[in-house]
């Protein structure tokens, strides 16, 4: 059972989440008829979550037979050690993290427009500094390349979004926890703090 407590609705936070992340898992179903997963680099745009990779493949396959996906994108932001809140016992050990999972039928895209568009936002994402040519059908050296690669388009039917930061915690439990974290000084603590701080009720009351 997904606790209530985790779950996000605003969805500008969820947008930027997910322009945040450049990796995510494709849920197909094989011919045998058990879920296959493919990591793979992604981008949202327009609505829809873009792939792209060859043209044959197992994943092509797949989507042939069956367009109903599930895409899945997380991040782990803190492991939360049990000695934080409790000297002996191991149980309150967690994590705090960010995930999506959503829901759609997958279509592979036909429209050279719609394939320049997509794998133009890729590069932006993935290559933010530029070095390279734009992707246009007027520059007849990608026109091939276009044509050649296979690129996914998912459209969203259902999407749920799940951030954990401690909202669950209360008083002197989500303190232990603030001060473990900024005590510890990894790379991900101070900001998992941050959240902590924006997600967590009683913080925002306090």
């Amino acid at each position: 059972m997904r606790r209530k407590e985790f779950g996000v609705e605003d969805w500008q936070e969820i947008e930027q989440f997910m322009s945040e992340m450049t990796f995510g898992i494709l849920g197909t179903i094989g011919e045998d008829g058990y879920p296959n997963l493919k990591a793979l680099n992604f981008v949202y745009a327009d609505g829809a979550i873009y792939a792209h990779g060859s043209k044959v493949g197992e994943k092509i396959s797949d989507l042939g037979r069956n367009p109903l996906v599930t895409f899945a994108i997380a991040k782990e932001y803190a492991l939360i050690p049990s000695y934080f809140t409790e000297p002996v016992y191991a149980c309150p050990a967690t994590a705090f993290f960010k995930s999506v999972v959503i829901k759609g039928k997958a279509v592979l895209v036909e429209d050279l427009e719609e394939k320049a568009k997509a794998l133009g936002v890729f590069m932006e994402k993935l290559q933010p500094e530029g070095g390279y040519e734009p992707f246009s059908l007027e520059n007849r050296g990608y026109v091939s390349q276009i044509r050649g690669v296979a690129v996914i388009r998912i459209d969203v039917e259902d999407l749920s979004a799940k951030f954990k930061f401690g909202q669950n915690m209360k008083g002197a439990k989500r303190e232990a926890v603030v001060n473990g974290l900024e005590n510890r000084g990894k790379e991900l603590d101070e900001e998992t703090v941050r959240l902590m701080k924006l997600y967590c009720p009683a913080h925002r009351e306090g």
